[in-house]
This record gives C-alpha cells, structure tokens and sequence, in this order.
C-alpha cells in the first residue's frame, strides 16, 4: 500500500504577500508614517493628563498655594501687623508654595519612575525605541504643565493678596516684583519638578526618588540648624544661603538671608542643576537595559 503523501503548501495569495521585487505594486493597508518628536509629545501628553497622580498632586498643590496664600492675607488684615515699610506684600505667597512644592516635586518623580514601576515603560520604548527622545518628550510636557498650573496659581494669590492689603497695609509693589513673584517663580518651581522628574528616570523607583527630593529641600536647613561648631559656620551659612526655601524667597525680594543668591541666581542655580542632571540621565538611559 502506497502511504498518502502530504499536500503540496499553496502560495500565499498576492494580497498577503511581503511587498519585493516578486510583487512591485503591493501597497500596505497600514500608512507608514516616520516618527517624530511630536507624536512622543502626544503620547506623554496622553499619560500625564490620563492618570489620577496628576489630578491629585497638582489639585493638592493649587490648594496649598492658594488657600493658604489667602489664609496668609486675612491673618494680616485681621491683625495690627503693618507691612507698609519696605517689605513686599507678594512675599506672603511664600508659604503655600513651599508646601505646594513637595506637590510639584512627587508628580516630577511619578511621571517617570511610576511607569518602571507598573512595567510601561516596557510599552512605550517599544512603541518609541528613541530612549532619548521619550526622556525629551516627558521633560518638555512636564515642564509646560508645571509652569502653567504654577502661574495661574501664584497670579491669583498675588491679585488676590494685594486686593487684601490695599493701601492699608502694605505699600504697592513694582513691575519687576510682580514679573518676579509669579513668572519668575514658577519656572524656578517647574525646574524643581523637572530635576524631580530626573531624579525618578535616574532611580527607578518612586519612593525612593520622592525621599531624595524632599531631602534636598529640608536637609540642607536642618543640617545647618544643629552645626554649632564655630569651625562650621561658614559651611552653616553656605547650606542656609543655598537651600531651596531661602532661594524661594529670594523671588519675593525678602531673602531668609542677608548674603548668598539674590535677583535672579537662583534661577541659573536651578537650571544648571537640572542642566546636568538632565545630561546624566540621558547618557544612563543609553546604557541601561529597559
């Protein structure tokens, strides 16, 4: 008995077929379109305003910096405080955006750590093999929206602060104050965010990064808090001078300080920071597995 022999495999149909030489007019259904930063940028744009983390942290954060902004101006008016000397009055935002910042600083490490923790990450390299550009893409949508919400916020606590304290207890303040105390000040804080945001691709790990940022904040002020030594005070000056919060209110021209950073230093401070930062998470991007 002769033993069935196997089919012989058809062809593929020609509409199946692998585009070549053997099928020259074959167009694919799927349009093939070269990638670009900007679809990166949708793609992050998509994530950020998507996930619940970033509802909360800057809902949290606009209500710090506003609420107790204007918490901050009824205490004065209600009260035989008199800021008519040379103080500015916009130096009473001061104290919710501190508070604000540690908002501003965990939504930076979420934006990158969170996806390393959940797996995404594995996703979005994928789809955008340009570790780079991903690393640009998550900067730059972070930074926008840090900014903004910071704007709007310490704008209205400003209006509404000098809206307070009109005339009666505090004297008006200049162009260059307000210039200051509100766009000033929030790239000073979306470049926190931004150093957060680093800080998170460089650790991987949320917790981890969040405890690192808000060390940089505190530390340096609590370590110089307990440096008696008179052999350390010039270290104890230098950590007091260039810690965050003295920085913040160098903004408000009402430095904690009589020395260290004034006008616009700390804005360079910050920027050069983030600047190499930046830098090493991108060359560390390069060379790690995902």
């Amino acid at each position: 008995m002769s033993t069935p022999q196997s089919p012989m495999p058809q062809a593929a149909p020609t509409w199946q077929a692998a585009p070549g030489s053997a099928f020259p007019s074959y167009t694919s259904p799927i349009p093939v379109v070269r990638t670009h930063l900007g679809h990166a940028l949708a793609s992050e744009w998509t994530k950020i305003k998507s996930v619940r983390s970033t509802m909360w942290t800057l809902g949290v954060f606009v209500l710090l910096v506003i609420g107790i902004g204007l918490l901050t101006g009824a205490v004065v008016v209600n009260s035989s405080a008199d800021l008519s000397g040379n103080e500015n009055p916009l130096a009473l935002g001061f104290f919710g955006l501190l508070l604000g910042s540690i908002c501003v600083m965990t939504l930076g490490v979420l934006t990158t750590a969170s996806e390393y923790g959940t797996g995404m990450i594995r996703t979005t390299m994928t789809a955008c093999p340009s570790r780079g550009r991903v690393l640009a893409a998550k900067a730059i949508v972070f930074f926008l929206v840090a900014f903004t919400v910071s704007l709007v916020s310490t704008a209205l606590v400003a209006l509404a602060q000098t809206a307070m304290l009109d005339g009666t207890h505090a004297r008006q303040p200049t162009g260059a104050e307000w210039f200051k105390a509100t766009v000033g000040v929030s790239l000073y804080m979306a470049l926190l965010g931004l150093l957060s945001l680093v800080i998170g691709s460089v650790l991987r790990h949320s917790a981890g990064a969040i405890t690192i940022m808000i060390g940089v904040v505190l530390a340096p002020l609590v370590i110089a808090l307990f440096m008696f030594a008179r052999s350390l005070e010039k270290v104890r000056q230098a950590l007091f001078e260039y810690s965050i919060p003295n920085q913040l209110s160098v903004f408000y021209s009402n430095s904690l300080s009589q020395s260290g950073p004034s006008g616009w230093d700390p804005l360079w401070i910050i920027l050069g920071t983030t600047a190499v930062a930046f830098a090493g998470a991108w060359a560390l991007l390069q060379k790690r597995d995902v």
